[in-house]
């Protein structure tokens, strides 16, 4: 809910009359469903067919309209900002927007306050903004702090963009919601491109292992997507060996299904 209050909490007074609108597979909703019900502003909440019931139970938990378009986060985003320009209502960015950035850093800077000799920050990459918030906090505190991002090898957008410097569309075939896009937001790519030391991909296979090793080692419960960091880190062990290691889980709303089938 980080980026979602920093982001809602600075709009104009008319921004807030008008009520806001975004697309999500489930995360960035929630974040911004709760900061609206916060700051007592309408949210309608688009997201793709088939999307996780556990998110979207939260979300209109908060308050918040849910619409159901499109098969994957791109169908739903590309109708969501139509329906902004439509209305006249506050379209946010799950990516490009510079507060929604900035609040979600925190989780950085926290890491920084209690971990202050970290050495390495794993942070899954989905839209961006957790990993370039985390590349702008980190190499301002330290500039020695190594930053890694990471994605699933079924939907390598990021990935790619990041490699080639150049936005890069690309197949989405991913489980994992919360990594699931198949086109680049270049705010956070920008960003990434100047502050992320590293970025990996890793399968969706290892993505499900890391989900059953945070139960059984950490007894703590976390999505495909949040569980990223722990699997790049178990792929880098040799690399990461001997230092401190910080990994963002961003995520652990799984659904039963998706769990059993973890399991």
């Amino acid at each position: 809910m980080r980026g979602g209050i920093n982001l809602i909490s600075q709009l104009t007074e008319e921004e807030k009359e008008r009520g806001v609108v975004t697309a999500s597979t489930g995360n960035h909703g929630q974040s911004i469903a709760y900061a609206a019900r916060l700051f007592d502003v309408r949210a309608t909440i688009v997201v793709p067919e088939r999307s996780n019931p556990v998110k979207m139970e939260a979300i209109e938990s908060q308050g918040a309209e849910i619409l159901v378009h499109g098969q994957d986060f791109d169908d739903a985003r590309t109708y969501c900002e139509g329906l902004a320009g439509e209305d006249g209502r506050r379209y946010i960015s799950s990516g490009d927007e510079p507060l929604l950035i900035a609040g979600v850093g925190t989780h950085a800077l926290e890491i920084l306050e209690t971990l202050p000799d970290v050495e390495v920050i794993i942070v899954p990459v989905g839209g961006g903004s957790g990993a370039s918030g985390a590349g702008l906090v980190a190499k301002a505190v330290n500039p020695a702090i190594e930053v890694i991002g990471v994605q699933s090898d079924a939907a390598p957008a990021a990935y790619l963009t990041w490699k080639n410097q150049a936005a890069t569309q690309s197949f989405m075939r991913s489980e994992a919601e919360g990594l699931a896009t198949r086109a680049p937001f270049m705010l956070p790519q920008r960003i990434m491109w100047q502050h992320l030391d590293d970025f990996v991909l890793v399968s969706d296979e290892q993505l499900y292992q890391a989900v059953n090793l945070y139960l059984e080692k950490a007894k703590t419960l976390a999505e495909l997507a949040g569980a990223a960091s722990l699997a790049a880190a178990l792929m880098l062990k040799d690399r990461l060996a001997g230092k401190k290691v910080a990994l963002i889980l961003s995520g652990g709303n799984i659904s039963p299904e998706k769990l059993r089938e973890c399991l």
